[in-house]
């Protein structure tokens, strides 16, 4: 399938944003950009101290806006927040697919994942789609020395079991060597013994070399910046941090942060009752976890016992602080080593994660549980002011202490943006030529992207842009109902699309026949709909997509999907 043209500049080529004016119906607008090399990033008033900025990408795993810069009221997340009051915050983000390996290909490629082609973790798109450009080769092929650690591409075919090495990194990225006891039975039960289990504090020091993964990664990252910090080369450097993917396994001194009585359950556990077969997620992942097996659950709608429910939300919002301890690590380290006035910092996920919303317990949904992520830009002396001699930008925060950081709200932008947009970003801010944009079939571009610079947010100047962004994510189904395959389906066994649109107004989905040997959808062949009122209904429970009410919306927002 492809986005609709942008007729406003006779352009025939697929759009980076569509926009829609919203009044009682939906009027439908393109964003034209010119293919041409973008403005350099003065243009929009960037100023660095040095010539090149380094860059510090952070990517968190399965995190979804549960933090307390996002107005979370439990969640204790103070060196992310502090970071927050230094950035612009963008309160609508949205991956392309609340899935790993589709959606960290996309964004790291800024191309759709009908670009890619990957909606599942069974190719690597160099191969199976095209040889695109991705963002840390852009900037290596610009002078950066390119460094990973931890999970930043999907590990395996997805990234030719190399993490694109050495196309996107200078030196070969760094996995913690704890990472292969993901799956092992360290966990200990009731009964005494290790399981596999779903929820899974842990006594670090008991647990195999004494450590875990992200810890691991913290380490060698902090390693990595001194190494590096008396060179003249600039950095490009992506860490990646698994957290609060499951299982949740975290230090159990965590615990303490988030007493049981104080745990709520979500606002909506049940299935709605118009919500499609087709767009349920039966969460099957959780599903063969040693404490989730022992439950004995109806497949595919559980539900899972309150109890329980309790137990994986106390355990997720504990992962969520220990993993923000270890960006206060990480971030302090910037001011010991005098970088935090020569760094950009960029905070992300890949996508959310369901916490009981809707019935569900994962990603694998279009949601805005699922899809919607945060997202920090610190642009020092843009966002926030550089440092004074002796000054801490990001002291570290004991989330132990009472000490609360909560942003200044004066960068918090509300307009929907996209993961994609993160790679035309970086290279205005940094000032780069942009990538062009793409032309409507890219498969043999190398260099191109299907996002669009947000650099003019970053602005203190910039108060308001008048026009309202959409943004789109999709998921892939085997069929019209659950399926144990349902969450994950390989390539040959999707027969259904997903399509979502979300407005400032409505998140609107269509379930539409696909067929994976060819990468085309039939959207005349319409499965199942959903459009949810977003302001009324935030957590998008009342389907409206067969009110009669909603008809011309509903004719609108599919005139914005075009075979």
């Amino acid at each position: 399938m492809a986005l609709p043209l942008c007729s406003l500049c006779g352009a025939s080529r697929r759009c980076p944003r569509l926009l829609a004016a919203v009044a009682v119906a939906v009027t439908v607008l393109c964003v034209c950009s010119s293919g041409s090399a973008s403005p350099s990033a003065a243009h929009h008033g960037f100023t660095r101290k040095t010539e090149k900025s380094n860059v510090l990408l952070i990517v968190a795993d399965d995190l979804r806006t549960t933090l307390g810069c996002y107005g979370d009221q439990i969640v204790k997340s103070p060196n992310i927040d502090q970071l927050a009051s230094r950035s612009a915050l963008f309160k609508n983000a949205f991956a392309q697919q609340a899935l790993c390996g589709p959606s960290r290909t996309s964004f790291l490629t800024s191309r759709r994942p009908d670009t890619t082609r990957l909606f599942d973790h069974g190719s690597y798109w160099r191969v199976h789609a095209g040889n695109y450009t991705t963002l840390p080769q852009y900037f290596k092929e610009n002078g950066y020395l390119t460094m990973s650690v931890g999970k930043i591409f999907h590990p395996g075919i997805v990234s030719n079991h190399t993490d694109d090495y050495p196309y996107s990194w200078s030196i070969r990225p760094f996995h913690p060597s704890t990472e292969k006891y993901k799956g092992a039975k360290v966990c200990k039960g009731p009964d005494g013994e290790k399981h596999a289990n779903l929820v899974c504090p842990v006594n670090v020091e008991e647990m195999p070399e004494k450590t875990l993964p992200d810890i691991q990664s913290t380490e060698e990252a902090i390693k990595l910046m001194k190494s590096v910090n008396n060179t003249k080369q600039p950095f490009f450097l992506a860490v990646g941090y698994h957290k609060p993917h499951i299982p949740l396994k975290y230090p159990q001194e965590f615990l303490k942060l988030y007493p049981r009585e104080e745990i709520p359950l979500a606002p909506d556990p049940k299935i709605p009752p118009k919500l499609p077969p087709v767009a349920y997620n039966p969460w099957t992942d959780l599903r063969k976890r040693d404490d989730v097996q022992a439950l004995n659950l109806s497949f595919p709608y559980g539900p899972i016992p309150n109890d329980f429910q309790v137990l994986i939300r106390q355990s997720y919002f504990a992962a969520v602080t220990y993993i923000d301890v270890q960006i206060g690590k990480l971030l302090s380290a910037l001011d010991e080593l005098g970088l935090a006035n020569d760094t950009i910092v960029v905070f992300t996920s890949d996508h959310g994660w369901s916490l009981g919303e809707h019935g569900e317990w994962a990603k694998y949904s279009n949601f805005d549980v699922a899809t919607r992520v945060p997202l920090l830009f610190y642009v020092p002396g843009l966002t926030s002011p550089f440092a004074l001699p002796g000054e801490r930008i990001f002291p570290f925060i004991n989330p132990f202490d009472s000490r609360e950081w909560k942003p200044s709200g004066e960068l918090t932008r509300e307009d929907n943006v996209e993961l994609m947009d993160l790679f035309p970003t970086l290279c205005e801010v940094v000032g780069f030529s942009l990538p062009p944009i793409c032309p409507e079939t890219s498969f043999d571009v190398e260099l191109c992207t299907e996002g669009q610079s947000i650099a003019y947010y970053l602005n203190y100047s910039v108060s308001y842009v008048d026009r309202e962004a959409v943004a789109f994510s999709q998921y892939p189904r085997p069929a019209d109902t659950p399926q144990w395959n349902s969450d994950l389906p390989d390539l040959k066994d999707i027969q259904v699309m997903g399509y979502s649109i979300r407005s400032d107004d409505y998140r609107y989905t269509v379930w539409v026949r696909y067929n994976p040997s060819t990468f085309t959808a039939n959207l005349s062949d319409i499965h199942a709909g959903e459009l949810y009122l977003y302001k009324l209904d935030p957590d998008q429970d009342h389907n409206l997509y067969y009110d009669a009410q909603y008809a011309d919306v509903v004719r609108t927002f599919s005139t914005f999907l075009k075979p």
